[in-house]
C-alpha cells in the first residue's frame, strides 16, 4: 500500500553535494577542484568580467572587424519576385493568403516585399507590404495593379 511513510525517490535522482576541502581521502581535499594558484584559484574570482583575459589584448579588441551591432527595427521581409508571381491566373487579386497557399512565402508573420526578378506576363492585382520601383513598374507594364498595404501581423 502506497503511504507517505514508503515513498522514496527514483534511485540515482537524489546526489550528495560535493563536499570540498575536506581532506584528501575525500578526493576533494588539498586545492578543492580549483587546481593550482592562480586568479581562479582564490576567492571571489567571479569579479572577472567576460571577455577579460588577465590585462592581454582581449580577443574582441584583437578582432575589430567583428565587432559592430544588430540593428534591433530591422524589418525581415519574405520576399517574392515578380517571374513566381505568373503561376496565378490572369486578372487574380493576388494578396498573403494566395502566396501562402502557393507555396511562394513560408508564413504569414513576416511583412511581404515583392521583388523584380524575372518577368510577369499577366494582369494581376498584387498586394502586398512593399514594393521595389521596379516590380512597381513591370506589374503595371503587364496592365495589373501593385496596391502597397499594411501589415497585419498573424501568428504562424
Amino acid at each position: 500500500m502506497l503511504r507517505q511513510n514508503n515513498i522514496a525517490p527514483a534511485p540515482g535522482s537524489k546526489k550528495d553535494r560535493k563536499r570540498v576541502g575536506r581532506g584528501t581521502g575525500s578526493g576533494h581535499g588539498t586545492y578543492s577542484g580549483r587546481g593550482c594558484k592562480g586568479q581562479k584559484a582564490r576567492a571571489g574570482n567571479n569579479k572577472v568580467r567576460p571577455g577579460f583575459e588577465g590585462g592581454q589584448l582581449p580577443l574582441i579588441k584583437r578582432l575589430p572587424r567583428k565587432r559592430g551591432f544588430t540593428n534591433i527595427f530591422r524589418v525581415e521581409y519574405s520576399v517574392v519576385n515578380v517571374g513566381s508571381l505568373n503561376e496565378f491566373e490572369s486578372g487574380a487579386e493576388v494578396n498573403a493568403e494566395l502566396m501562402l497557399a502557393a507555396g511562394l512565402i513560408k508564413s504569414l508573420v513576416k511583412p511581404i516585399k515583392i521583388l523584380a526578378d524575372g518577368d510577369i506576363d499577366r494582369p494581376l492585382t498584387v498586394k502586398a507590404q512593399k514594393f521595389s520601383a521596379s516590380a512597381k513598374a513591370k506589374i503595371e507594364a503587364a496592365g495589373g495593379k501593385a496596391e502597397e498595404g499594411e501589415h497585419a501581423a498573424k501568428g504562424q
